[in-house]
């Protein structure tokens, strides 16, 4: 059984003037990231590996969750592929996981995310918002098997409000 938690990056600025890779988070993003991530403290997660995009919004906003989840930082790893939003990237970065993780934590951008929970969960997500968490059990011992899983848990801001 391997498990998939799947989070977009939180609300990201567009006051500043700078490349769509370096753009920072808004405030938003900032109570969001740390609202969804204290909230889903009390899960009992036990991440074996962590995997984000290495654009700003995506790395700051795994930093609040990693802060908030106590998690190790020697299991996160920054992964340029996740920088995708037609998710084909993404699936090929799951996919080659160590079949010794079992949790698998990954932070990336929409469109790639919703796809994903879309294709690959039991449920129709129309839009995963940011910092949104969705949680995907999969019944397969390899990651390159992945297939069809069972979404067993949904977190958004909004839920929290």
């Amino acid at each position: 059984m391997k498990k998939l938690i799947i989070v977009r990056h939180a609300k990201s600025s567009w006051k500043h003037n700078v490349i769509d890779h370096e753009r920072p988070l808004n405030e938003r993003g900032f109570k969001d990231a740390d609202l969804v991530s204290e909230n889903l403290k009390g899960s009992g997660l036990k991440v074996d590996l962590v995997l984000s995009s290495d654009a700003m919004r995506a790395e700051t906003t795994s930093d609040i969750f990693i802060s908030n989840l106590n998690i190790d930082e020697s299991i996160v790893h920054l992964n340029h592929d996740l920088y995708d939003f037609s998710g084909s990237h993404l699936i090929e970065v799951i996919k080659s996981c160590d079949d010794s993780v079992d949790t698998l934590m990954v932070f990336g951008h929409n469109h790639a995310i919703t796809a994903f929970v879309n294709t690959y969960g039991s449920i129709i997500i129309d839009n995963v918002p940011t910092s949104g968490v969705v949680v995907i059990e999969f019944d397969i011992v390899n990651w390159k098997n992945l297939n069809q899983g069972k979404t067993i848990q949904t977190l958004f801001p909004r839920d929290l409000k």
